[in-house]
């Protein structure tokens, strides 16, 4: 039995060298038929003696029934979005930001940023564990199973350099364009519906609840960043991108390091230059700070690290005509014109709407129904209309303007103080209605599984619900009858309503749809009032614009929404129908309002245990070393965040210090 148990595990290593080969250096050393033999070797051998099927073997990459429903992953460090530079100035202030706040001329990584899915991949003993969409920067989706089926992503890592005991790397998944455009042949030769483009096709194959399906797209990966890092330091992004390749993860070729805005500026005309060239999409060039312990000196801002920037590449252009121009409202009454266009393709999409935003901005561009535009992807993301040809105008043209009636309730529109858009003020407003409401119940808000699009349209129409407390008021008996509404359905929606009723302060203040106060807002004033809703009810304008990242605008919008009566008999009632707040539980108030900082591998708690610990007694956990911080948890090999500590005259305190200030 141990001969066969070795004949596996040399198959095992065989098969992952020859994955590392092709994936990571690009260079197969076999042929497709000679790797597909070794593959059968080993599934007829596993075949044969179940008992020694390897949960990391190249053949269980397809092993795991399909799922009902993602769970969530919670980041160890936040997987934070980028800020963009969109021009050659904003680039140059990114540099001049860097220069000053480091005092000194900055090394940079340039790397090419593709279009495609963040996820991020958990390795504990070299053992591939856990992989997990982006999601909000915080909490993500577990599609371990999913990621298994991407042969570039080792199951084990290879052995060349130590291995840490935990490790989280980011990588961005995509499909290149030979790939993409043979799977569509495919799919064309069985009659079914072609992707797109490539980056849909990305992020909808890695969401499959069924990993059969997503082992059937062609999809790879580029790692590009540690998260979450045990017993291994590393000093600088250029370093760990050399590491990766030694472990057998795949790391974009295009790479390039180099000194002040000069790189900058070099790098980016390279890039753009090369792009038609490429395999793949990209929409950008990210720039990153070399030097680890320059990004902790830096730190970070709510949402985005100050340290890295996308620079965004000139978007794809695209010239059509514009058959007509429509008007749609929106869950908070904004009056929003889109362009119907005849349908254009542009950088791989197809796109026959655009956005016209306002009517200052119809004016400003001259826009009229008939006209001949180019159309550009914002970002190469958001469709918009950057020119009007005017040598192509049709005769008897006429300036556009927007109705002043609500294209859905035909009720009267007005602009509010100096903004350039148009509102509809009707609170009845069906549209506004359903907007809301699909707002309310999705995945960052109450969480409501079955309320989708369609279902709470029904529901509205049949008069059934006008607000987020109708929804609680729901029974069994109201929704089974409705068309296209069966038995089972009916008792799954009711089940998730139920289940949506113990919720959190974020999510229920979220939900409400506050203008300008979005997920992580939320977060942000339901620690700052302590989990207490009846606080932030009666917080003043004054009070408000005193808590971090909260401005006046955003202070206004939540004074406001909480004056209006309408808005507190709908969240009472949402209450009285048995909506309730959970918060954590917490063993103490003695380190109240303490703020700490954790760096380096603790010996006796995980990461994640000791900032549980902190919070459960009321502390506070920060990422980032400064000013206010009272306290630096430090474990062996801490890094940067030690230096700025001993600097700022912070107190650095071990594990037993810890448990001491807990107990008194």
């Amino acid at each position: 039995m141990k001969d066969i148990k070795d004949k596996i595990q040399t198959l095992i290593e065989k098969i992952n060298y020859h994955n590392i080969q092709y994936y990571v250096h690009d260079n197969p050393i076999i042929s497709d038929y000679e790797y597909d033999v070794l593959f059968k070797k080993l599934q007829s051998l596993e075949s044969k003696y179940p008992k020694n099927i390897s949960q990391n073997s190249p053949t269980q990459r397809i092993g795991a029934e399909p799922l009902s429903k993602f769970n969530q992953v919670t980041h160890r460090i936040p997987l934070l979005s980028l800020s963009n530079a969109m021009n050659s100035g904003e680039l140059e202030l990114f540099n001049t930001q860097m220069e000053k706040g480091l005092n000194q001329s900055v090394e940079y990584v340039g790397e090419p940023k593709l279009d495609g899915l963040a996820v991020e991949l958990i390795y504990e003993k070299g053992q591939f564990i856990k992989g997990s969409t982006r999601g909000d920067g915080y909490i993500g989706e577990d599609i371990t199973e999913n990621l298994k089926t991407i042969r570039a992503i080792p199951l084990c890592l290879n052995n060349d350099y130590p291995v840490p005991s935990i490790l989280e790397v980011r990588g961005e998944v995509f499909i290149n364009h030979t790939d993409f455009e043979n799977l569509n042949k495919q799919r064309i030769k069985f009659g079914d519906s072609i992707f797109a483009n490539p980056r849909n096709c990305a992020a909808g194959s890695l969401r499959q609840l069924d990993p059969k399906i997503t082992a059937t797209r062609p999809l790879r990966i580029y790692c590009y960043a540690p998260g979450y890092i045990e017993n291994i330091k590393f000093n600088s992004q250029l370093e760990f991108l050399n590491v990766l390749p030694k472990w057998g993860f795949p790391v974009n070729p295009e790479i390039q390091v180099g000194i002040g805005m000069k790189f900058l500026n070099e790098y980016y005309q390279h890039i753009e230059s090369m792009r038609d060239n490429l395999t793949y999409d990209i929409d950008g060039v990210v720039f990153k700070i070399n030097s680890y312990q320059d990004q902790t000196i830096l730190g970070t801002r709510s949402r985005s690290p100050r340290w890295a920037i996308a620079a965004k590449l000139k978007a794809v252009q695209a010239t059509t005509v514009i058959d007509n121009i429509i008007t749609s409202v929106g869950r908070t009454g904004a009056i929003t014109p889109v362009a119907q266009l005849k349908p254009i393709n542009v950088g791989g999409v197809i796109v026959s709407n655009a956005t016209l935003h306002n009517q200052d901005e119809i004016n400003k561009k001259d826009v009229r129904i008939g006209d001949t535009v180019i159309v550009q992807r914002a970002g190469d993301v958001i469709p918009e209309i950057v020119k009007v040809v005017i040598e192509k105008r049709i005769l008897n043209s006429q300036p556009y303007s927007i109705p002043t009636t609500c294209p859905s309730c035909e009720s009267l529109c007005s602009k509010k103080d100096d903004e350039a858009i148009l509102r509809c003020f009707n609170n009845y407003c069906n549209a506004q209605i359903e907007g809301r409401i699909k707002h309310c119940v999705s995945k960052n808000c109450m969480n409501i599984d079955g309320l989708g699009e369609k279902i709470v349209k029904l529901l509205i129409d049949n008069k059934l619900i006008s607000d987020l407390s109708d929804i609680f008021q729901l029974t069994h008996d109201k929704i089974s009858n409705l068309d296209r509404m069966g038995d089972k359905s009916a008792s799954n929606i009711i089940d998730s309503i139920n289940k949506s009723k113990n919720t959190t302060m974020a999510r229920f203040v979220h939900g409400l749809g506050i203008r300008n106060v979005g997920n992580h807002l939320s977060k942000i004033l339901e620690q700052h009032f302590n989990y207490n809703f009846e606080n932030l009810i009666k917080a003043q304008f004054e009070e408000l614009i005193l808590i971090d990242e909260i401005g006046d605008i955003v202070a206004e919008s939540i004074v406001n929404y909480f004056k209006d009566e309408n808005n507190l008999i709908i969240i009472n009632r949402c209450f009285d129908l048995g909506v309730n707040f959970s918060t954590p539980q917490k063993q103490s108030n003695i380190l109240s309002k303490q703020i700490f900082v954790i760096t380096g591998t603790l010996s006796e708690l995980t990461r994640t245990e000791a900032k549980t610990l902190i919070e459960k007694n009321d502390g506070i956990v920060s990422s980032s070393v400064s000013k206010k911080t009272n306290f630096l948890l430090c474990g062996d090999n801490p890094g940067s965040k030690y230096n700025k500590a001993q600097k700022l005259n912070i107190k650095i305190i071990n594990e037993l210090e810890l448990q001491n200030l807990i107990n008194g």
